[in-house]
């Protein structure tokens, strides 16, 4: 499948056109606004392995939310919930239900990062405020992006504390084992009709992102639906914003049921990384995490055409991966393995995905379809196709 600005440049040539006025250094944390935050935690402890990491709420000065700040290798989500009716959060949970609102980024200066974003057209969430506890002090600041979600850039260079000012360590006795999580690989937003070259526009001018691949309505299909993506990157690659829109088909897309359901833009899926991904799928499934359904066996029979020479450096059982329903792509350095959650929660909206790269840089385009026909399959059972 041909891919515009294939990775076959290499990632010199594809993210030299990126500016330099907004250096990343990676994902500090994302935050999940959420009905609720204490058993939202346990959730994602039991299923996924994160670790207690930091609490904020009514014990440490709070009044209006809670917060539990969760830890898997470098991996940081904070499950934020509102704790009275006067909360604004209150808005936020009843339009969306579950879903991520804050994607923050880590930087050098956040106070640079918010003047030169604002003056080049972002729309200000919170101006560069200071945060001090005992540990030392944080910068953060704040810009939207797509309909309510926001990205948050965090300087924390002189601060050694647990997470961040106004937080205490979570010290809890149950902490399962991790699975193997290690970062976040890729977060993937939906928008609406014809508003998807509006945001890459957004992302090259204001954040001075490049456009990495697209992905037209005629290479991500099925028979009854279509969709329309580009992945923007920044400088270092460090950080990666697919941005999806619906395209007109027979029947609904997944992407049109996410809007309908979380009513706007915002953040359909965080994509993890692992190093070992039949290890974290096997712990992830006896743990009680639902995937999707698996592709017929024909797709597994075609795996070797679609690796080529990379089909040589695979080490994993190919027996094994079908039988967990792993999906299995490649591009011109390497291949890669993923595999997608149903949604985390009863509204058909925010879900993981599960990706080891070895050595491929793309985005697994040779399973769009395979994939897209699964999701379905999952919309004709919820009435939504």
């Amino acid at each position: 499948m041909k891919e515009v600005k294939s990775v076959e440049y290499g990632l010199e040539k594809i993210f030299e056109g990126a500016q330099d006025f907004l250096p990343l250094l990676g994902t500090d944390y994302v935050e999940l606004y959420v009905g609720n935050a204490k058993q939202a935690a346990h959730f994602y402890k039991t299923a996924f392995g994160f670790q207690s990491l930091a609490y904020a709420g009514l014990e440490t000065g709070l009044k209006d939310r809670s917060s539990y700040v969760l830890v898997q290798d470098k991996i940081r989500l904070v499950l934020t919930t509102p704790l009275n009716q006067d909360s604004p959060l209150n808005d936020h949970i009843k339009k969306h239900g579950d879903g991520v609102k804050v994607a923050a980024l880590w930087v050098e200066d956040a106070r640079s990062a918010f003047e030169e974003t604002v003056k080049r057209g972002a729309k200000p969430f919170m101006e560069p405020t200071v945060e001090k506890d005992e540990f030392g002090e944080v910068v953060r600041s704040g810009i939207y992006t797509y309909g309510e979600t926001v990205h948050m850039f965090v300087e924390r260079k002189n601060y050694n504390g647990t997470f961040l000012p106004g937080y205490q360590k979570w010290e809890s006795d149950y902490n399962p084992s991790p699975t193997g999580l290690k970062y976040i690989d890729h977060m993937v937003g939906n928008v609406g009709w014809g508003e998807m070259n509006t945001w890459v526009k957004w992302y090259e001018e204001v954040m001075g992102f490049v456009n990495f691949l697209s992905f037209d309505d005629k290479q991500i299909n099925t028979e009854y639906s279509a969709l329309m993506s580009k992945v923007m990157s920044n400088g270092n690659g460090r950080i990666k914003f697919p941005i999806n829109e619906p395209a007109e088909g027979k029947k609904r897309s997944q992407i049109e049921e996410y809007l309908d359901f979380y009513g706007g833009p915002g953040i359909q899926h965080m994509a993890i990384a692992t190093d070992d991904i039949i290890t974290t799928v096997t712990q992830l499934r006896e743990r009680g995490v639902e995937f999707l359904s698996a592709p017929p066996s024909e797709y597994y029979a075609d795996v070797p055409n679609r690796l080529g020479d990379h089909m040589k450096m695979m080490k994993e059982d190919l027996n094994v991966i079908q039988k967990l329903a792993i999906l299995v792509d490649a591009d011109e350095e390497g291949y890669l393995l993923q595999i997608f959650t149903k949604p985390l929660q009863d509204r058909p909206t925010l879900f993981f995905e599960i990706i080891q790269r070895m050595g491929a840089k793309g985005f697994g385009a040779g399973n769009f379809k395979a994939l897209f026909e699964s999701i379905e399959r999952e919309q004709a059972k919820r009435g939504t196709l």
